[in-house]
């Protein structure tokens, strides 16, 4: 197995994101970082990658520039993939030049602005074969897997309600109006797009219904708010929803709740049953099943499923969280190229990561969230139908 090169845009000096892909994907060894655009502002973009090592030929003063000189390179020499941690407005057009011209790619949530653009970028990955992933990383925790396991083989019956929240107290003041760099793109409509909280958290929120219990989404009706004066996007939005099976559900996402740090929780209720995960305390997922002592089961142990034990690094009790789930995104990704260049089969329980078809359903629900909240009518359809 040789070690993949990975180049990225964005994440320089002074972004919190960039980093901590940079960890995840060194973690297990799978990716040598060897290249990267990581601003746009050509000077930064350059000296930060000198400081992380690159070589002054291979640290691009931008994306273009990126992508041009790795198409110069051998072909053994170039990277195999490219890790997207730009602002969300850059994520369509590095994602879509770099994907046409045969690089795997690596991108932030939310994938992109539009639902046109998304369907743009699957039809550049159906003609290039590329690999595509998208960082949901709360999708790499055991136990989130664990509760996808848990539903799949019917220890909760038929699903009925579901009830995710994403809260956190970070934009309870304009802190944009500051200067600050992580707020100041956030609410912006040219970078962000067209929704604040929702598409930051909120899309975190719906992928990670979608991804625990596989139900699809039928309509929605959302009430969006901006609390904050003088912000231009929603900074806090509560919406019920409606599945295909007849389930129901409430979502809900705050940046304005002062004291949340970074509380995303997940509550599924079934016919048999019920499970309950928690964020902040990701290596405990509470199951209750009817008639029976609740359980609380824990990260590490034998008694898990094969996919929740693939996704674990450290024994029972040694705490495990944020990057490494980040780093599971990664190893999916490392092992479906790998096994492309191996010419083998990629193991499933590595092999899982969220997709292309994941970050497009994601847009779709963004779209969706604040059509609803504009309007006054009630239930808003919004199942989304993956491309032929």
């Amino acid at each position: 197995m040789r070690r993949l090169r990975m180049g990225m845009v964005g994440g320089g000096q002074g972004a919190f994101i960039g980093a901590v892909h940079r960890m995840a994907a060194a973690l297990d060894g799978q990716f040598e970082f060897v290249a990267g655009a990581l601003s746009s502002t050509p000077d930064k973009a350059r000296s930060s990658g000198l400081a992380l090592g690159l070589s002054e030929h291979r640290s691009y003063p931008s994306w273009q520039a990126m992508l041009e000189g790795e198409l110069r390179l051998p072909a053994d020499e170039r990277i195999d993939l490219v890790s997207i941690v730009t602002p969300n407005h850059l994520h369509y057009p590095v994602a879509h030049a770099f994907a046409s011209a045969g690089f795997h790619v690596v991108c932030d949530k939310p994938l992109v602005h539009t639902s046109e653009q998304a369907q743009n970028l699957i039809s550049v990955v159906q003609q290039t074969g590329v690999v595509f992933g998208v960082t949901y990383n709360y999708t790499g925790y055991p136990m989130v897997r664990e509760a996808r396991e848990r539903i799949r083989r019917g220890d909760l019956g038929e699903i009925r309600k579901v009830i995710v929240e994403y809260n956190q107290g970070w934009l309870a003041s304009q802190l944009e109006a500051t200067g600050h760099k992580q707020a100041d793109w956030r609410t912006d409509p040219e970078r962000s797009g067209i929704a604040g909280a929702v598409g930051d958290i909120g899309s975190h929120a719906e992928n990670l219904v979608s991804t625990v219990t596989g139900l699809e989404l039928e309509a929605i009706c959302a009430d969006l708010t901006t609390f904050v004066p003088g912000r231009a996007l929603d900074d806090d939005a509560s919406m019920l929803l409606r599945f295909t099976n007849g389930a129901r559900g409430l979502l809900w996402c705050s940046q304005i709740e002062i004291g949340a740090e970074n509380d995303l929780r997940l509550r599924v209720f079934g016919t048999r049953g019920s499970l309950s995960w928690r964020q902040e305390d990701p290596d405990t997922l509470e199951l209750q099943q009817e008639g029976e002592p609740r359980q609380l089961l824990r990260r590490g142990n034998a008694y898990l499923s094969a996919s929740a034990q693939a996704a674990t690094r450290l024994p029972a009790g040694h705490p495990e969280a944020f990057i490494e789930a980040f780093a599971n995104v990664y190893r999916g990704v490392a092992e479906t190229v790998l096994a492309r260049l191996e010419n083998r089969t990629p193991d499933p329980l590595i092999a899982d990561f969220p997709t292309l078809a994941d970050g497009a359903r994601g847009v779709h629900f963004i779209e969706k969230a604040v059509e609803s909240g504009q309007t006054s009518q009630k239930w808003t359809p919004a199942r989304w139908l993956p491309p032929a």
